[in-house]
């Protein structure tokens, strides 16, 4: 897959203020500060698409991104691309962590286009069990996910390598299957092409649901 254009649609509080679901979306989540901009930017090869910051909390809204791109068979496609914040610490008060927690909850369960979640997890850190209490309960929403591996730039590969082993290890002490998963680096361009291919795999399954809309 080859991505064409990649523009910032809208920013919205809830999911029934989301773009209408005629089009297959895939979701980018992970705790504050994993690189899921930077990640977003390397995969639409637009530097400026989603705002970087340093500090945690930065994305505090479900932002909807148009995505055209060309699948491996030629093929032109129209996709969603959706930011959403992050979950764990951030600077905020209570009070708008527990909205954070709502607006997300309730995206993730009411968007029937969304194919799949991809959870951002940090490459450089053994496993943090508020990954694994966040994949848990996606599990119990039923709600299809994959992992991508963040920030293997920062740390030598065998150690990346052991990380990601480590958590899906974790993983298995709970879970029968295990779902794939990807090891990125924003600023090497690792895992772009597998990652593309595989929402182009999606893209192709992809049955417009019937929302009544």
């Amino acid at each position: 897959m080859e991505i064409r254009n990649a523009r910032y649609i809208v920013s919205s509080p809830s999911a029934d203020l989301c773009p209408k679901p005629d089009r297959p979306e895939y979701a980018f989540i992970g705790r504050s500060n994993v690189g899921k901009s930077s990640l977003i930017n390397m995969l639409t090869r637009n530097a400026k698409l989603a705002k970087t910051s340093a500090a945690p909390g930065k994305t505090q809204l479900i932002n909807h991104f148009e995505i055209e791109s060309e699948g491996a068979k030629g093929v032109r496609e129209n996709w969603y691309l959706v930011d959403l914040p992050g979950y764990g610490y951030a600077k905020v008060s209570q009070v708008q962590r527990a909205n954070w927690q709502k607006m997300i909850s309730g995206y993730l369960r009411e968007r029937p286009n969304l194919l799949t979640v991809f959870v951002l997890i940090d490459s450089r850190l053994r496993p943090q069990q508020l990954d694994l209490d966040f994949l848990a309960q996606l599990g119990e929403w039923q709600i299809p996910f994959n992992m991508i591996f963040t920030k293997a730039d920062k740390v030598t590969q065998r150690e990346a390598s052991l990380n990601a082993k480590a958590f899906i290890n974790k993983m298995r002490e709970e879970w029968e299957f295990i779902p794939r998963s990807f090891m990125t680096s924003s600023v090497k361009f690792l895992g772009r092409k597998d990652i593309l291919g595989y929402i182009d795999e999606l893209n192709a399954e992809f049955q417009l649901p019937e929302t009544g809309q």
